[in-house]
């Protein structure tokens, strides 16, 4: 799978289909067949959107946590809880069950932000409080997670 760019914005219509954006659709289109995932994102109060293809390999390393042990399986019922099949019609639209509306909060207004494989999907109100959060520095973050990678010769930090 190719990294997925960009953050996208729509409304969701009087059904609770949500329109995805002609560039968004586009980059997923390999994937459109296969259909997708949408689950519960663990650290924020938004929806992960797995194309099949990433979740499967996200399966297959959950599939090697030992489930003899408590904790393993208890991750996996946290991670999996709310997880759905999900496609996108021909039209380009995705209807996300009420269940998952209801855990990310989804007004009327909706954000699609590319989360490298993946993409978010967020109530725009929720997506805008957490990018400009006070409780984040954002250049320490920066500095703390990739600070000490450059692994290539291209100079690139």
């Amino acid at each position: 799978m190719d990294t997925i760019i960009g953050t996208y914005e729509c409304k969701v219509d009087a059904k609770g289909r949500l329109l995805l954006p002609a560039p968004l659709k586009k980059q997923l289109a390999a994937s459109l067949q296969n259909g997708f995932v949408l689950k519960r994102s663990v650290f924020q109060p938004c929806l992960e959107l797995y194309p099949m293809q990433e979740w499967d390999l996200m399966m297959q390393k959950i599939n090697k946590l030992n489930r003899f042990v408590k904790k393993n399986n208890d991750f996996i019922r946290r991670f999996t809880a709310g997880v759905k099949v999900v496609e996108i019609d021909a039209l380009g639209r995705l209807l996300v069950p009420k269940d998952l509306v209801m855990f990310a909060s989804i007004a009327k207004e909706v954000v699609f932000s590319s989360a490298v494989n993946i993409v978010e999907i967020w109530d725009k109100d929720l997506y805008e409080k957490s990018i400009n959060g006070e409780d984040v520095d954002f250049a320490d973050l920066a500095e703390e997670v990739m600070g000490n990678i450059n692994d290539d010769d291209n100079g690139i930090s």
